[in-house]
């Protein structure tokens, strides 16, 4: 199984990225993805879950209305459409899925919002 993020980078607030996670190694539309995220100093938290289909989106509080998750079965990819940036939401990001009873992650894809 290999999950590669990219899509990161440096914005200003209110600016917007768009993060891409590409999975192979197992059949991916068979199974829920999710966006994690994890500041300095902070533990992983989880920002976004979207189930096998494409539906039931779910997010973190501090996300919901600004970040859109979403996927593309035909292209093994999962995304996270990020808008109105705040610097609070600088962190390394990660994808990650759970086929079977293994838990696999992403190396991450730095975000860096400032003010």
């Amino acid at each position: 199984v290999q999950l590669v993020e990219s899509g990161g980078g440096s914005v200003e607030s209110g600016g917007s990225l768009r993060l891409s996670c590409a999975a192979s190694g197992f059949t991916f539309r068979l199974y829920t993805m999710r966006w994690y995220r994890q500041a300095p100093g902070k533990e992983r938290e989880l920002v976004a879950t979207i189930n096998s289909r494409g539906g039931s989106p779910n997010y973190a509080d501090s996300v919901k209305g600004r970040f859109t998750i979403s996927r593309d079965n035909a292209k093994n990819t999962v995304y996270l459409e990020m808008n109105s940036l705040k610097p609070e939401d600088t962190a390394i990001y990660y994808c990650q899925t759970s086929p079977g009873l293994i838990t696999y992650w992403g190396q991450g894809t730095q975000v860096t919002v400032s003010s």
